[in-house]
């Protein structure tokens, strides 16, 4: 799937590994999870599942937020396009729900 974004953000390799990674865990966690409910796993055991992938979701987005935050947001301030704060705000009000 190609990104059709109007802004984008360039980064190193490190990053994009790490991330990629992350990812890739999270998508055999899923895999796994739908795997459980096809066998007729334990609703518990399904559970326990969901919630480890749910922290592995909300670790990978601390890690992309630590980075925005540090990048995107420290630049644009420093450049005077305050709108970004608000944007900033708006994302954290989305993770908070």
């Amino acid at each position: 799937m190609e990104c059709n974004c109007e802004r984008t953000k360039i980064r190193t390799e490190e990053q994009q590994r790490l991330l990629i990674n992350r990812l890739s865990r999270i998508e055999g966690q899923i895999r796994g999870i739908k795997g459980m409910v096809q066998k007729n796993a334990y609703c518990t055991d399904i559970i326990v599942q969901v919630a480890a992938a749910n922290a592995a979701l909300n670790s990978f987005n601390k890690l992309l937020l630590e980075d925005h935050i540090k990048g995107c947001v420290v630049d644009d301030i420093k450049s005077d396009k305050t709108e970004t704060v608000d944007d900033l705000l708006n994302i954290i009000q989305k993770l908070m729900k």
